[in-house]
């Protein structure tokens, strides 16, 4: 198979950072600090917010917006039926919080779909979105988003990201479910940082894809994998904007382990998935209900030696008039993560009717080192013009886009089934 490349790569930027909570678990401390506060005098308050203020409110947006939210939160702490500035409140919050760099580490596992703005573009252009993996200090995830253009001939011009990264207004309406809305800010300001207690350790992972409903109604969904630094679950994420989004977890027996990629509409009545329940071989699972799954099926086996260790998908399976082409991953000797492809029938998803011998892609030389060497992964792609466009992750620290022309990928698929 001929792959092209693009040029463009996205790299981490450890500029981008975040405010997010910071406060010890013991409680008494949290009374100790804020009483040392309180024992302050309005000068000496003053002096020490102008100096908070120096050095952190260039690298955000609203910075007392946070402080005083972070004071909110940990009032009850202090002295009650007590008057206090606003300044002083503002160093109380201040004390309670601090950045993190959400890049770090790495910026990777990507997942490509369509803009739901296309207006003001020419005939030979399309927006798109993508979503990436963003993995800093103590290895926690969340979902960032950068945005760009491509035309007829796939060439691809990435907006300029934004200097600030925001964290949106949260809305908790149960345990494992809850509304995140930003302000109309740059996407590339959007940040999904963890809220819920099982995804404090990382958000991995979002598999995108443009859903259409029966009624024709077209609404984003998600699947990633949470963590909590000891266990896996899988949620769903929901929005039609990019601004607004409920995210809620995944239900069912069969809910286990990484990699769920919903399909991008109902077949034959039923919501169907790809999943890797036995961190292994490839499943697929047929649902009436989004939020439940309680039944699978298996759909392949590692069979070639590049992928002997274990398979899995690389994002929501593409429809074509051959099929449902699906983006796979396998892993061979020395954890070496190559990509590869997998047709389904169109009408009978569990039905496999086309598999590549060998890989689609392959971590070329200068691909290799990164935060996890010889890896190439992606969380999804879309098709332009009769190329299949995807964006893929380089030894999980960087991003780039990968190009093949999609019949001779389904020539190939059909023939080597």
């Amino acid at each position: 198979m001929i792959v092209n490349y693009s040029s463009v790569i996205l790299k981490p930027n450890i500029n981008r950072v975040i405010l997010r909570p910071f406060e010890p678990f013991n409680k008494e401390r949290i009374k100790k600090i804020i009483n040392r506060i309180y024992d302050l005098s309005e000068l000496e308050v003053e002096q020490e917010f102008e100096r908070v203020k120096k050095l952190y409110s260039y690298r955000h947006k609203d910075i007392e917006k946070f402080f005083i939210r972070r004071y909110n939160e940990v009032k009850k702490y202090g002295p009650q039926n007590t008057n206090i500035s606003e300044i002083k409140k503002l160093l109380i919050g201040s004390y309670f919080s601090n950045e993190y760099s959400l890049e770090s580490a790495a910026l990777f596992n990507p997942s490509m779909v369509w803009h739901p703005d296309q207006s003001g573009l020419p005939s030979n252009k399309k927006r798109f979105i993508i979503s990436l993996r963003a993995t800093g200090e103590g290895h926690v995830s969340s979902i960032v988003f950068r945005s760009g253009v491509i035309d007829s001939d796939n060439n691809i011009e990435l907006d300029p990201p934004s200097d600030f990264a925001e964290m949106p207004e949260i809305n908790l309406i149960s345990d494992d479910i809850y509304e995140a809305r930003f302000e109309p800010i740059d996407i590339s300001e959007r940040t999904l940082f963890p809220q819920l207690d099982l995804e404090m350790n990382g958000m991995e992972d979002a598999r995108f894809v443009l859903f259409t409903e029966d009624n024709g109604e077209k609404i984003y969904y998600a699947t990633y994998c949470a963590y909590d630094g000891h266990n896996i679950s899988m949620q769903l994420l929901k929005t039609q904007d990019f601004l607004n989004f409920t995210i809620a977890s995944l239900k069912g027996s069969e809910v286990k382990n990484k990699g769920m990629a919903l399909f991008p509409r109902k077949i034959n009545g039923k919501y169907v998935m790809l999943s890797r329940q036995d961190n292994e071989n490839n499943f697929i699972m047929f649902s009436d209900n989004l939020y439940e799954w309680n039944s699978k099926q298996l759909l392949m086996e590692p069979k070639y030696s590049w992928e002997f260790f274990q398979i899995g998908n690389c994002g929501s399976p593409i429809e074509t008039d051959k099929g449902w082409l699906c983006l796979s991953h396998g892993v061979g000797p020395a954890r070496r993560y190559s990509m590869g492809a997998f047709l389904l029938d169109k009408d009978d998803p569990a039905k496999l009717i086309g598999r590549l011998k060998t890989p689609l892609l392959e971590a070329k030389e200068h691909e290799r080192n990164g935060y996890v060497p010889n890896v190439v992964y992606s969380c999804g792609g879309v098709i332009n013009e009769n190329y299949l466009v995807f964006p893929y992750a380089m030894s999980d620290y960087a991003s780039s886009f990968a190009f093949v022309d999609l019949n001779e990928l389904l020539d190939k698929l059909l023939n080597e089934k």
